[in-house]
Parts: structure tokens; sequence; C-alpha cells
């Protein structure tokens, strides 16, 4: 995987001022790997029910193919505590708001174009860049110190590595490249991610805000490619009964998730199964340029399936390339489904999704 090391062209900026100076308080970095997600995990917990209501808002740039510009839009995150917040997506001819309330509830409003992979990234990439504690789980993955990457950052960058099965078998996806994280080398603050989908994602202006780590400035790129730019305009508090907390008129409420006994608290069901109940299926668009670099293999993703047959927190899991990522994803978030039906009742399930890209002989 040392690779990786050489695509981590883009060097971050320095730590500014923007809430309060980054760094002043952080620990030393640690040198075992575990031990340094241990140390930043504290600095990117966004869902911190210490913090205060807080509004965020930022700008970014989509580009095409060929690494021009294309489209301007606008997310914005609005928290009030870890069970009730917002997001918002919105661009010319495309808008989707997300809301997320007390007691499990959900809502959703969403017009025009479907909102693309790295549109939904940009969320995560702010907001919650470390990997879960399921992607740390030490019976399933193992981490190994590439060591310090060669621009872009002075500290360690830590790649997690599947477990091998008893049986010889590596747990899936069985090669890599495998998602990769770079630090700086005095203080847990992420410089950089590798991720499943052979994007890397470089974090810029590095500050702090309620004494978390936010990246002022987010990049996207595939190779020299760009796919995406950021930039948080604004971050603010704001009350806890802000009216953008509660769901327009207009909005569709489902359950995405389960409350209750852990053997209720999700339902996760085969594909094989899941294909039994698809009512409306898009077959993914083979992206020209992928074709013409005649790349081709399996795009895995997980879904989310709520109570209305809709698909909800698609997240991709593995694929060959970034484009075919970004149109199995976009393909695959119009799929609909009967809903499943549990004890009489409609559950939200859990299910994996495969697209297989094949260039014809």
């Amino acid at each position: 995987m040392r690779f990786l090391l050489g695509l981590v062209f883009c060097s971050v900026a320095a730590l500014r001022c923007f809430g309060q100076a980054a760094g002043g308080d952080a620990p030393g970095l640690p040198k075992e790997p575990r031990e340094v997600f241990a140390a930043a995990a504290p600095f990117y917990d966004f869902n911190d029910p210490a913090m205060k209501p807080w509004h965020l808002k930022a700008s970014y740039q989509l580009y095409d193919e060929k690494g021009k510009r294309a489209e301007q839009g606008t997310f914005e995150y609005w928290w009030a505590s870890p069970l009730e917040y917002r997001s918002s997506w919105s661009r010319p001819g495309a808008k989707r708001t997300d809301w997320h309330m007390p007691h499990g509830k959900f809502a959703y409003e969403s017009t025009g174009d479907a909102i693309g992979l790295f549109e939904y990234g940009l969320k995560s990439a702010l907001l919650a860049p470390l990997p879960g504690s399921a992607g740390l789980d030490p019976t399933r993955f193992h981490l190994e110190n590439e060591g310090v990457a060669q621009s872009g950052g002075d500290g360690p960058c830590l790649t997690i590595v599947p477990q091998m099965a008893q049986d010889g078998k590596s747990t899936p996806p069985e090669e890599g490249p495998f998602p990769t994280y770079c630090f700086a080398s005095q203080e847990p603050v992420l410089r950089s991610v590798y991720s499943f989908e052979r994007v890397l994602t470089v974090f810029g202006e590095i500050a702090q805000t309620q004494g978390k780590y936010l990246a002022r400035e987010v990049n996207f790129v595939e190779g020299k490619r760009k796919l995406l730019s950021a930039r948080v305009d604004s971050i603010d508090l704001m009350s806890s009964s802000d009216p953008a907390l509660t769901p327009s008129a207009s909005s569709i409420q489902t359950i995405v998730g389960m409350s209750g006994p852990a053997s209720h608290s999700g339902v996760e069901i085969k594909p094989e199964v899941a294909q039994g109940f698809i009512l409306r299926k898009v077959t993914p668009d083979y992206p020209p340029e992928a074709k013409k670099a005649r790349i081709q293999g399996e795009v895995v993703l997980s879904a989310t399936i709520g109570t209305d047959g809709k698909i909800h927190d698609l997240r991709v899991i593995s694929a060959p390339s970034a484009s075919l990522a970004a149109c199995s994803f976009l393909a695959v978030s119009h799929w609909e489904y009967k809903p499943f039906i549990l004890n009489g009742e409609a559950v939200p399930v859990y299910t994996t999704i495969k697209a297989t890209f094949k260039i014809g002989k």
C-alpha cells in the first residue's frame, strides 16, 4: 500500500483561528495505531452531547469527468442534540433535506435531480471523517503503519486491512486499496483519507470549534482529477428550538432505524431476498471515461430501506474507480421496494447491493 503515500499531493494549510485556534490542549500523538484513532476520536465527535446547538454552512464545487468546473452547491447542517439534527444540500436543479428527530423519527424532502455520492460524502468528510467502531473491530481488521506521507502531512498514515479468516480468505473486499488515514505528527489532526472508492480526501485549514477539529477546506480527488472541493463559510451557535429543525409540511416521514431490544434494533436481509421486493430498479450507466480506460469490476454498496420502501443511508463499500462508484450510487438511490413486514408492521431493513461493470469482448 505504500504507493498511496505519493498520492497525497495537496498540502494542508497551516492551522488558523476559527471559533478558537486548533492545537492548544491537544495531546501528543501516540505511537500505536489504535491509540492514534482513540486520541483523535474526541476531537471529531460532532455528536458530543456536551456541545451547544450549532449551524454550519458550506459551499461546494462539482467537477465534470474532465476535471473542469461544473455545478456549485450549498451544504447546511443544523445540530441540536445527538437525536435531533438536519442536513440539507442544494444546487441548481436539485435539493435534498433530511430531518432526524427525537424518538427515532425521520423525515425527508427531495426535489429535482438526486444528490450525488461526493455531495453526500461531504457531510461525512466534515463531521465524521474517522472510521466507526465497526471499521476498527480487531476481530475483523488490523492496522498497518505506512510511515510518513511524502507530502501534505508529517505524521503517520494508518491503513485498515481485513483480517485473514481461518480458511485463508480475507474479509471482503479481498483486494486493496484499503482505507488509509494520514495524520499530523504532533496532534491527532486528520490530514487526508484514501477510501475504498479510490478517492483521496484532503483536509485543509484545520481549526477548532467547541473543542472539535473542523476542516474549513475539503477536496475530493481521484489521481490528479478533482471531484469536489468545498469550503466552510460559517459555523455559529443557534437555539435548540430553531425552526429549521422542524420538518416542512411537504416532507415525507418514514422509519430508517428501530429502537427496542437488540434483537429488533435492525433487520438485515440477504441481497437475494431483497431482490424479490424490488418495485423499481435503475441500471447504472457505464461511464464513457471508465469504459475507455477499460476499468471494470464490481461496486458493492450498503443500503437502508425505510418503511416507505425508498433507499436511505446508501454507502459505497468498495469500487474499482470513483466514476463507477458515483454512477452506481446515483442509480441505486432511485430504487424502490415493497415494504418489509415483520410481526404485521413495516420495518426498515439493511442489505447489500452489487453493480457489476464488464467490458464486452
